[in-house]
């Protein structure tokens, strides 16, 4: 099990990243959650296997269609064994 924390800045609020983040996110059997901040970013967590992990991550470099990522940063941290994807 490894844990990613992502913050995804660019035109990430209004174009249905984070529903289509945790509908990814479930599609690869992934835990965590994603919310909207107030500097215009959307910060994630992915809990889960290593390769479930890194396509979760993959997915929000692009997101959903609407999206314009400008830059995706990720953080290593330890898992907390997360169960099922919350957005907030």
């Amino acid at each position: 099990m490894v844990r990613r924390r992502v913050i995804v800045s660019g035109r990430v609020q209004g174009v249905f990243f984070r529903d289509s983040t945790r509908r990814e996110a479930a599609r690869l059997g992934v835990a965590g959650w994603a919310r909207n901040c107030g500097d215009g970013t959307v910060e994630a967590v992915f809990e889960g296997p290593q390769e479930a992990v890194s396509q979760a991550v993959e997915f929000v470099r692009t997101g959903p269609p609407r999206a314009q990522v400008q830059r995706v940063e990720v953080f290593d941290e330890p898992a907390e064994g997360l169960r099922g994807f919350d957005v907030g």
